[in-house]
């Protein structure tokens, strides 16, 4: 009796952990007649639009300072460059890499001639607002947090997992057009603000 108890609680370990892992993958199956594509190089982000933020610290970041309506679309924030952080706060890659995308936005904030030009949001995807403010407190994030918790901002994405991180561009012949499309941890972040930077002027 004792062994068979023991194998239904490793079964049930088992199937806990599996569960957790496919939820952090936050990628819902496609429908058989549904196209699923990630952002791709060169192509244009889908209008995406997002609650207007209550803080006025917030508000002025994105530039945002007179808005008036409870949401926003993207190409109403003021930037060059655009990074966005497709996250969750189940995935463990997301936990883990949150430090080195602090380091990134406050290398951002400290150079003058990048800290008007780059800008950075993240995008909870299956995740409440009270979850999405869990884990900006948790990890200390400083830029701004957004919820998407029906995943509909994730379904326009491509269903991509998480960390997924997007750049577009705000200028010129290559305004709303994709730059960077990039699954997975954002590496060494001097190298990744080197990279942002040579698009910053993007035309």
């Amino acid at each position: 009796m004792k062994k068979v108890k023991s194998v239904n609680r490793a079964l049930c370990i088992a199937f806990a952990i599996l569960s957790l892992t496919v939820s952090c993958a936050h990628q819902p199956a496609a429908s058989l007649t549904e196209s699923v594509k990630p952002p791709t190089i060169g192509k244009p982000l889908p209008q995406i639009s997002l609650s207007t933020p209550e803080g006025s610290s917030i508000r002025t970041y994105l530039g945002l300072s007179n808005a008036t309506s409870e949401s926003f679309i993207l190409g109403e924030i003021e930037y060059n460059i655009l990074l966005i952080e497709i996250f969750s706060m189940y995935c463990p890659l997301c936990q883990r890499e949150a430090p080195t995308v602090n380091q990134l936005y406050k290398k951002i904030r400290a150079d003058q001639k990048l800290s008007g030009k780059i800008k950075m949001i993240g995008i909870g995807v299956g995740n409440s607002a009270f979850e999405v403010g869990v884990f900006k407190k948790k990890y200390g994030v400083e830029f701004p947090l957004f919820a998407d918790s029906n995943l509909k901002i994730h379904k326009k994405l491509g269903q991509v997992r998480t960390p997924y991180f997007i750049a577009i561009c705000n200028q010129g012949e290559m305004k709303n057009r994709i730059v960077i499309s990039k699954l997975g941890g954002i590496g060494d972040p001097h190298n990744f603000l080197k990279s942002m930077s040579e698009l910053a002027d993007c035309r």
